[in-house]
């Protein structure tokens, strides 16, 4: 399935989608496959794959120390590939990778595509790689059945955020907060309508990113969201094997209504 069609298919049976950020090799990427089947088994709509990088400039404070362990456990895109790949007829659901470019060029737009497809990955987020930068690795990408997926910011002007909305595949990462990633207590008063702006520019889903980190949260993005995307909560209750906040978590996104 695709990752647009699963996105839809969990929000046309009233569930809000739930993708789980995890950092692949932070706890040595023997974890990864108990990791991606236990979310898988509890319900998740995709998980978003994050590759540790040793200039993370979106990642906050959790997420940075996470690809830190990672990159001291010798954690790098092709081994995270060749896991993955060791186990892809066990997983159902789309995986999401997140990297930066410079890994994906120094591994090849072509290879990197060709193996990121055969290990299970439908989607992928490179946060430092500019719109008009994107033929770099599009082609491939496309070519591979892989959607290349655009973040959007609140304070971008509104021609932009139609560029990127327009441009986007699979789903729309609408960026919550104006920052890196991590918990936040709080979000900007205007969320709603600026998701109504993006519903208007594309018919793909719009899924909400960065500051998630309660079952409260969830529930309030469902009101304007077609899915929430948890990364530094997620993350950090994986290092402390607390399950428990993880599923709670993805229950309140499976406590919706048709919108």
């Amino acid at each position: 399935m695709t990752l647009q069609g699963a996105i839809e298919n969990v929000n046309a049976r009233g569930d809000q989608a739930f993708v789980p950020y995890i950092m692949a090799g932070d706890g040595g990427l023997e974890a990864l496959r108990h990791t991606i089947l236990r979310l898988q088994e509890l319900g998740v709509t995709a998980i978003e794959v994050g590759i540790p990088f040793t200039d993370p400039v979106a990642d906050g404070p959790t997420i940075e120390k996470a690809g830190e362990r990672a990159l001291a456990n010798g954690t790098n895109l092709r081994n995270v590939l060749a896991t993955l790949k060791e186990f892809t007829a066990e997983v159902t659901i789309p995986l999401v990778a997140m990297t930066y470019l410079n890994p994906i060029l120094a591994y090849g737009a072509a290879a990197f595509a060709r193996d990121a497809y055969e290990a299970g990955i439908r989607g992928v987020i490179v946060p430092d790689m500019p719109l008009e930068e994107s033929a770099i690795i599009h082609e491939e990408l496309r070519e591979a059945g892989i959607s290349l997926i655009q973040l959007v910011s609140l304070t971008s002007p509104p021609e932009r955020i139609a560029k990127l909305a327009q441009a986007s595949e699979g789903f729309i990462y609408a960026v919550t907060v104006n920052g890196i990633t991590g918990a936040r207590a709080d979000f900007a008063n205007n969320l709603a309508a600026h998701f109504d702006q993006l519903k208007s520019y594309s018919s793909i889903p719009v899924l909400a990113g960065f500051g998630i980190s309660t079952p409260e949260h969830v529930t309030d993005f469902a009101t304007f969201s077609d899915g929430v995307i948890v990364g530094s909560k997620v993350v950090d209750a994986l290092a402390n094997s607390d399950w428990g906040s993880i599923e709670k978590l993805i229950q309140a996104s499976k406590q919706m209504e048709v919108k």
